[in-house]
Formats: C-alpha cells, structure tokens, sequence
C-alpha cells in the first residue's frame, strides 16, 4: 500500500511539473502569435485536463483530504469523485480529437475532411464545448451515488474517505453499458485515424526515399514528426485505457474493494497523464530549444 502511494506521488509529481510546463507554454504561443496551428490549442486543453486530473487524484489520496475546502465530507466526496470521472472522460476525447485533428491536417484537397481545414480553429472550439457538455452530462450519476463513509454496510468504498452507495443492478449496468459504448467510440475513432496516419507514413517514406534518390529533401518533415507523435501518444493511449477498463470493469461488475486494485488502477490510469506532456516536450522542436 505504502509502496504503491509514494510510486503515485512520484508519478504525479513528474506529470503535474511536465503539464504545468506544456501549459505555460502552449499558452504563451497560442497569445503570441496570431496564427497558431489547430494542434497546439487541442494539445494546450489536454495539458490542462491532465493537470486537473492529476491534482484531483492527488488530492483524494492525500492523508488531509480536502480540509481546505469549508464543505461537508459527502459534497467533498462528490465534488472531487465527480471532477476526476470528468477529467478522464475529457482526456479521451481530447486524445480522440486530437487524432482526428492530425489526419484532417495531413490530409490531401481531395480527401473529404480536408473541407474543414479553413475553419478548424472554429471547429476545435465547439467540439471542446461539446466534449465538455456530454463529460459533464454522462458523469453526474458521481455526484447522486458518492457519499462519506458512513455506518452502513451496503457501502463500496473507493477511497479512503468516500464510497459509493449500492444502486439496482440495472441501473448500474445501464451506467456500465453507456460508458463502455462512450469509451468503444472514441478509441474505435481513434484506431481508424491511427491506420490513415500509419498508410499517411508509409507514403511519406517511399516518397522520401525517391526524393532521396533524386537529392530533392522532401518538404514534409515537420508534418510526418508531428503524425508520428500523436501516432504514438494514440497507441499508448489505447493500450492504457483497456487496461485501465479492465480494471476498473472488473471492480464494478464484482462490487468489492480491494485497495491493491484500486491503487494500480489509479497508477495505470494516471500513466496516460503523466508520459502524454513528456512525449510533447520531446518532439517539439520550439520547446526543446527554449530548454537548452
């Protein structure tokens, strides 16, 4: 128990530094400059939704949880349950669309969603709002079924101040189903962005290597570096978010605390947070130039 809290700490400690960093950053761009590129904004909310998460977490696991709050312990419990179901609802969304963002930029006149290109900054705005409407919609059974511990029994608790309290079957697998169908749907869209950006680099390097053979440098670099990256935060993206549903599917379907489960899946789910800023900071050129 202990071991896997100071690995958590050591974990959000790296993730909230890195976030704060990418944040200021991207957000300092975005200000300066009059034209800023559609991933930069996406890639400035996700730094900020995983900040969020992370501090949310870190509070819930801390020893004095939230007595700087003036509030009762049941809407403390409520209030933070509910940010952290939103925070990870609006991490996938943000990695989907970013995805999505990614393919409509390298994407050839002739492809369909390149039509969006001249208004994407626009776009990118409602679909965030949108994505924040449906992640605070879909999440508000937190608030109605968290409570503070209490003397009952029918209780399952979930930290170590907050449970969740017992609901009819039905509506619990309701619950289930929808954020199962919610999860499916955006890493489905992902997985097929994530094949157009594999067959886009595929073209890039045979084009590469003719260009190469002719001593022409190819003129796509920065658009392939910037593919490969959300190729890569997208792939483990996925491969955390199953096992981290796997996780937690297995706890709401048998209803019993166990604190090792929780903590790794705290630990896997926090993984996305902390490694996502640490994969922008190290393809970005602008960044790692203001670092040295």
């Amino acid at each position: 128990m202990l071991l896997f809290k100071n690995v958590f700490f050591f974990q959000a400690g790296i993730g909230i530094l890195a976030n704060v960093f990418l944040l200021i950053f991207y957000t300092s761009t975005i200000h300066q400059i009059h034209r800023t590129r559609p991933t930069d904004i996406i890639t400035c909310h996700l730094a900020f939704v995983h900040l969020m998460m992370l501090l949310v977490t870190l509070d819930i696991l801390s020893a004095d949880m939230f007595k700087w709050l003036a509030f009762s312990n049941e809407l403390k419990c409520k209030l933070f349950f509910y940010l952290s179901r939103v925070m990870r609802g609006l991490s996938i969304s943000t990695t989907c669309l970013l995805s999505i963002i990614q393919v409509i930029t390298i994407s050839p006149s002739s492809f369909y969603l390149s039509r969006f290109k001249q208004k994407l900054t626009n776009y990118i705005v409602i679909a965030v709002f949108c994505m924040w409407c449906l992640n605070l919609s879909s999440n508000s059974n937190m608030i109605i079924y968290t409570v503070a511990h209490s003397n009952r029994t029918n209780l399952f608790n979930i930290s170590k101040y907050c449970s969740f309290s017992s609901m009819n079957s039905v509506i619990r697998k309701i619950f289930f189903m929808l954020e199962l169908s919610q999860s499916v749907f955006f890493v489905g869209i992902m997985l097929f962005s994530s094949m157009y950006m594999v067959i886009f680099l595929c073209r890039h390097q045979r084009k590469s290597e003719y260009l190469h053979s002719m001593s022409i440098l190819p003129r796509i670099c920065p658009a392939k570096r910037a593919t490969c990256t959300v190729l890569v935060l997208v792939s483990f993206f996925v491969i955390m978010y199953c096992l981290d549903i796997i996780i937690s599917s297995l706890s709401t379907i048998l209803w019993k605390y166990e604190p090792m489960v929780l903590d790794i899946q705290r630990l896997v789910g926090n993984i996305y947070a902390t490694v996502s800023p640490l994969v922008h900071i190290s393809s970005d050129k602008r960044m790692l130039g203001l670092l040295k």
